[in-house]
């Protein structure tokens, strides 16, 4: 017989073979595998493999056995012995770390003459195992949410962090329908109670893993949700009928087979409808594992048993007999035996016997040898080390889990649509974590939004714990209750304390009260007669910030209940929340953008560090009202370990004149309270009669009225170096304003700085037509500031903070912060050795501003990014945001309108200058854009065309004001073109 004969009787053999076997489908040759090249070198690779094989090298591959990564050199020593002496299949890894695991792997794998599969446990993902790596949302928590893709998107990022780790299976999706809220060991590891979610999600989740080229493994088969009993420790009962078990247990293991699933274990349970033998666990069941499985429905991936070292099948069996009996049902993988070699030596000698057939061993081994070929194995490389933590944590990620957590938030109540949170400024707000961890963040979450105070207590035992916060509670009108760690089971009373309910019972009779879980949404149970419920469903960063977005509006709830907790807790129950247009963080691609290209800002603000540009700094990308970068750099001083974080205060400087005192005017002016066309001197009647009559608001606003930049009114403070006695005092009175840390000037100076500025000389630049030129001026937006306050009879700080930062919830952003906020959560300025001779930190940097007590229409403001940016957008939105008109769009577009020949501004705002080579704007930047800059290094640039806001705050003047590297190095526009560039797909 020819070779080419050989070749094609050995190919029809095989084929076969496999048809057989169930391995492959009974097509016609127009549809056979085999016919594709790939297919061919599968089944060579493997059968060549299986014919080396000896007997003993054969029974090795039928063990997976556990292994662990952050255990001794005893250990690693001892399993290397196994797969050298039993010829072990594969491995399966628990507890380590991922750089350990990694080593190992490599070093086992060179102790094997066939490579092994490895396999890990990780439902939720690599961190479910191992150290410094994701863990994303349980199932239960998936089960919430609606997009199936979204679950997908999440198995190919564990399936890609798994084939970068060398792990080739992962036991996962969980497949059990929970239907009992009393089982002990499947319960939140299930995506919940309809078998048609079930099977949706698992067959999404498993999908996902399969197009990243690892196993997905479904179990526990039959089904093991409807048990009250852990397997774990002992053998669990299914009582079902036949009937009953296909339309619900079984049918998402068999959604999962017609999709391709190539992996199922069996689970340590006893169902009596499919084994008439008593007391017989299925994984040891011929007739669930061979008969219904694989003959029946058809499967024809890998069947892996559950753990055999489990007690719901090692209580039955002499050592190693359980093995043989999961042998003898179908299992082709013995999974984490703890009877290694009395199992290995009773199949060994039941072969050797005749007791068990070695053709029937060469069926198994042929399709763990064709898994490792899919696997990759028949080309095996060790791990890449370098840079694997950097690969397994990167952003992809973190945002992923975010958008999860997103979808699954679930609005269970909200009474008379109390959530979202509407009017910020009529309401007082309070919250209180109980039995949250000390770094629970879900507070600073809720800060992002609007002001609250802040009270948290452990799991309370009594009231004495808990009396002091309720004695408060009528202070204010709406308390957030937040209840952690509560993934205990119902006999547990889902690790919530009795006293934990009286408590948010006696609050609800003083206030109104919103109830929030983090935990188990079986545990809604408890919360029945609380009308506002949210389930955040887990104790995570990102499942806080989720649950803040959609209390304030952020975004909308999606979430349905997975599971019935109670009459009022329904499945696939939720309230689908309105989504007010407040601003969230989000991914750039959502909105059009290249992370990667924003990814340069980074670079262009360490440099400037190291340049020592400015000590630190925050920068704010938003993008069609969503914040797409938002990060913090350096320290607030140089040489000091006091890292800057997005919360960190900056002193605005001249960008107070456009977030302060113009959006003042902008009300008065549409509310007809201030008209642009009048002089300034028909609001300030003193004006008459002086050199400043004449001057018209709309020319004050446009820097064209006349007035003189700046003057050094401080100077009149003191007398060759003395702080004169008439102005300054050292301790604070109720008449009195601080200058800086020790210094408190009298309030009779703002009205002599007010009379300094009515007598000031005017600018004698001139057009030819004997009008004012442009001259940009402080007194200018001084005067507006007196012109507002005489109006509203408030001070501008008072009028703002009620008309636009209350409502907006900016409540990081105000004058004279250290009234409010510790000195350390704010940026200092100059070591100030002229006028103050000190260093400036928490008082305002201007002179003239600090004469004023800190409250200036030119400067005074301090905010961080975050905050500014919700003024921002609300502007670029024509005036609207959080479903509630501030401005009306006319205004904001004609004050952000060039009207005047002498400058390239606005009605307040700056604007792109043609022609202008500017340090601290791009060139890409529309002929829309409007905003600021300020002297302390600040900036804010806003694009209407492209919906694009873009806040840099730093403090440049630390601890020099002379220091102007941030615009001769330009790192404003490097940074701003950083953000146009990204609009650009990466070539």
């Amino acid at each position: 017989m020819t070779n080419k004969a050989r070749l094609a009787l050995l190919m029809a053999s095989v084929f076969a073979f496999l048809v057989s076997f169930g391995f492959l489908p009974k097509n016609n040759h127009a549809h056979n595998p085999l016919a594709t090249s790939d297919t061919n070198r599968q089944i060579f690779w493997a059968d060549s493999v299986l014919q080396s094989m000896s007997l003993e090298e054969k029974i090795g591959q039928l063990f997976m056995i556990s292994t662990y990564s952050n255990r001794n050199e005893s250990h690693y020593s001892d399993i290397e012995e196994k797969i050298k002496k039993y010829h072990i299949g594969g491995l399966i890894f628990f507890q380590g770390d991922p750089e350990t695991q990694a080593k190992l792997t490599n070093r086992y794998q060179a102790k094997s003459s066939v490579p092994m599969l490895i396999g890990i446990d990780a439902e939720w993902g690599l961190g479910m195992r191992l150290e410094n790596t994701v863990s994303f949302p349980k199932q239960i928590t998936l089960g919430a949410i609606d997009d199936a893709n979204l679950i997908m998107e999440m198995g190919e990022e564990i399936g890609r962090q798994c084939r970068r780790m060398g792990i080739h299976i992962n036991f996962a999706p969980v497949a059990d329908v929970n239907t009992n809220p009393e089982n002990p060991v499947i319960n939140y590891r299930s995506f919940g109670e309809s078998k048609d979610w079930v099977a949706e999600k698992a067959s999404a989740y498993a999908t996902g893993l399969q197009n990243m080229h690892v196993m997905a493994v479904a179990k526990h088969f039959p089904g093991h949700g409807d048990t009250d009993t852990d397997s774990h420790v002992a053998l669990p009962v299914v009582r079902h009928t036949k009937k009953r078990l296909y339309e619900q247990e079984l049918l998402p293991f068999k959604t999962l087979i017609n999709k391709g699933i190539r992996g199922i274990m069996i689970g340590h349970l006893y169902v009596p409808a499919f084994e008439s033998r008593s007391n017989t666990p299925a994984t040891v069941s011929k007739s669930i594992v061979t008969d219904l499985l694989q003959k029946e429905m058809l499967f024809d991936g890998l069947t892996f048993t559950d753990a055999m070292n489990m007690r719901g099948i090692t209580r039955q069996f002499s050592a190693g007999q359980a093995e043989v009996e999961a042998y003898k049902a179908g299992n082709d993988v013995l999974l984490q035996t703890s009877h290694l070699e009395e199992a290995f030596a009773k199949l060994k000698s039941g072969f050797e016997e005749g007791e068990l057939k070695i053709e029937e061993l060469d069926k198994h081994v042929l399709k763990i040898l064709m898994a490792k070929y899919q696997s990759g194995l028949s080309n095996y490389q060790p791990i890449e080390l370098e840079g694997l933590g950097e690969y397994l944590n990167d952003i992809r990620s973190s945002k992923l889990k975010l958008k999860l957590y997103r979808d699954a938030v679930t609005t269970v109540r909200s009474e008379k649509d109390l959530i979202p949170l509407k009017y910020l400024d009529t309401l007082k707000i309070a919250s209180v974590t109980v039995s949250a961890s000390d770094d629970n963040s879900l507070q600073e979450e809720f800060l992002k939004y609007a002001p609250i105070a802040k009270f948290s207590i452990p799991k309370p035992s009594s009231s004495k714990d808990w009396r002091d916060i309720v004695e408060q509670a009528d202070q204010y009108n709406l308390m957030i209750v937040s209840v952690h760690d509560m993934n205990s089971l119902r006999r547990r009373n889902f690790g919530v304390s009795p006293s934990t309910i009286d408590f948010i019972e006696a609050l609800s009779k003083k206030t109104h009260v919103i109830v929030c879980t983090f935990g188990n949404p079986y545990g809604l149970m408890l919360y029945d007669k609380f009308p506002n419920l949210i389930c955040g469903y887990e104790d995570q960063p990102e499942a806080y910030q989720a649950l803040a977005e959609v209390l304030f509006g952020g975004l909308s709830s999606q979430g349905k209940l997975p599971v019935t907790a109670s009459r009022k807790a329904q499945f696939d129950s939720g309230v689908l929340t309105a989504e007010l247009s407040r601003l969230i963080e989000d991914e750039p691609y959502k909105v059009g953008m290249y992370a990667s290209r924003l990814e340069r800002i980074d670079t262009i603000v360490a440099n400037a560090i190291k340049q020592h540009t400015f000590p630190g700094c925050q920068v704010l990308v938003a993008k069609s009202g969503r914040v797409i970068f938002n990060r913090a750099y350096g320290n607030r001083r140089y040489g000091f370990d006091e890292p800057v974080s997005t919360e960190t205060l900056y002193d605005l400087a001249s960008m107070t004149k456009v977030s302060a005192t113009l959006q003042a005017v902008m009300i008065l002016n549409e509310r007809g309270w201030l008209d642009l066309n009048l002089k300034a001197s028909d609001y300030l009647p003193e004006l008459k009669g002086t050199n400043k009559e004449n001057m018209v608001i709309a020319d004050i606003l446009e820097h064209q009225a006349g007035l003189r930049s700046f003057e050094a009114y401080w100077t009149h403070t003191k007398d060759k170096g003395r702080f004169l006695p008439e102005y300054y005092e050292s301790k604070p009175t109720e008449n009195n304003l601080q200058v800086a840390d020790g210094l408190y000037i009298k309030r009779k100076i703002r009205d002599d700085v007010w009379k300094w500025i009515i007598e000031s000389k005017l600018s004698t630049r001139k057009d030819s037509h004997g009008g004012y030129r442009y001259l940009y001026s402080d007194l200018g937006l001084i005067t507006m500031q007196k012109i507002v306050e005489r109006i509203t009879g408030q001070t501008l700080d008072q009028f703002v903070e009620q008309n636009i930062y209350q409502p907006l919830g900016m409540w990081h952003t105000l004058f004279n912060p250290l009234k409010k906020f510790k000195k350390e959560q704010i940026a200092p300025t100059e070591q100030d050795n002229i006028f103050r001779e000190r260093q400036v930190w928490g008082t305002v940097h201007d002179p003239n501003a600090a004469l004023l007590g800190g409250v200036a229409g030119h400067a005074g403001l301090f905010s961080n990014t975050w905050d500014l940016a919700k003024l921002y957008d609300m502007n670029m939105m024509n005036g609207w945001y959080g479903e509630r008109q501030y401005l009306f769009p006319e205004t904001v577009s004609h004050f952000a309108t060039n009207f005047t020949k002498k400058s390239h501004r606005g009605i307040g705002w700056d604007k792109p200058k043609s022609g202008d080579e500017r340090s601290d704007m791009s060139d890409m930047a529309s002929a829309s854009t409007f905003g600021h800059t300020g002297f302390t290094g600040t900036v804010v640039w806003v694009d209407p065309d492209n919906e694009l806001i873009f806040i840099m705050l730093s403090n440049r003047v630390y601890p020099r004001s002379d220091n102007n590297r941030i615009s001769q190095l330009k790192i404003r526009r490097l940074v701003h073109d950083a953000v146009y560039s990204a609009l650009k797909e990466p070539s």
